[in-house]
């Protein structure tokens, strides 16, 4: 089957200058399985000058999934996690009923030059389980499965896929994939959820047929996989999972299936009642423009 749309994604100043591709939510879907934010950034070169780091913020009724391409990120949080994010790993953190973290440049790389590059998935919370204690995970990427499918080599990051499973712990059936194409390469992709999509990182492919542009999203037929394959050689990502069964409500980085609980957390964030960063002094205020129920 032919994708259905094609997502471009719109440019998205994070704070700093850091520019951001923003794909998910789009007017035309609001998600893939549970995955109802995708921002994809890089590569782009880190001055020492710059400063892109994310001070603390608060998240709700969502994990947050960071994998990198190049480059480095230290991750804290209010649990009191503290870890380097590197390539090629996966870092889950639940947010549940509320944590707080912050992702800044590693102190090792500080006074130095480095390629950032790499995507920050949010994987909507099954209803039951939005206000569940907050956790965090990191898996490494000499964890992760990897093998290769005819001419295609296949990581299989979360869920499983082509008889390999990731250790990677969910809370729906979730799907993510990071599937390298050498010149004249194929792939045939079964449909592994009832949600997927297609998103290029490096190069072009032919999605059954139809050319997939570098930094688009495609989303396949519900149900359906697709023929893949890159004349040129090609890096993508495949993504999806089980539909969410009720609409999510998103605002700022808070989600939910209810509008009461968002403003809950707003004021909850307002007055500093959410945790902490352990060693963090500054934090990223709620908008001006505040939710409304």
């Amino acid at each position: 089957m032919s994708a259905l749309l094609q997502i471009a994604g719109r440019e998205h100043d994070l704070g700093g200058g850091f520019m951001v591709r923003r794909l998910l939510p789009a007017a035309q879907r609001q998600a893939i399985g549970p995955f109802l934010f995708f921002d994809y950034f890089g590569p782009v070169q880190e001055r020492p000058e710059d400063n892109h780091d994310v001070r603390p913020h608060p998240h709700i009724g969502l994990s947050t999934v960071t994998y990198l391409f190049e480059g480095a990120v230290l991750h804290r949080d209010s649990l009191g996690s503290v870890q380097k994010i590197e390539p090629g790993a996966i870092n889950w953190m639940t947010s549940g009923r509320g944590i707080v973290h912050s992702e800044r440049r590693p102190v090792e790389l500080r006074g130095q030059s480095y390629v950032s590059h790499g995507i920050q998935l949010w994987a909507a919370l099954p209803r039951e389980h939005e206000e569940v204690e907050p956790s965090f995970a990191h898996t490494p990427a000499a964890a992760m499965p990897t093998l290769r499918v005819g001419t295609a080599q296949v990581r299989v990051l979360i869920g499983d896929a082509f008889g390999a499973v990731s250790p990677v712990a969910t809370y729906s059936r979730t799907v993510y994939l990071d599937v390298s194409l050498p010149a004249n390469g194929h792939l045939a992709l079964p449909a592994l959820a009832p949600e997927l999509a297609v998103f290029v990182v490096e190069g072009a492919v032919l999605v059954d047929g139809a050319p997939l542009a570098l930094h688009t999203l495609a989303v396949l037929a519900s149900n359906a996989g697709a023929e893949l394959a890159a004349p040129a050689g090609a890096r993508v990502m495949v993504l999806g999972g089980d539909a969410l069964p009720e609409r999510r409500f998103i605002w700022w980085n808070f989600v939910s299936s209810r509008k009461e609980r968002i403003a809950q957390a707003a004021q909850d964030w307002q007055d500093q009642a959410m945790g902490q960063v352990p060693g963090e002094i500054e934090f990223i205020p709620l908008p001006e423009k505040r939710f409304v129920v």
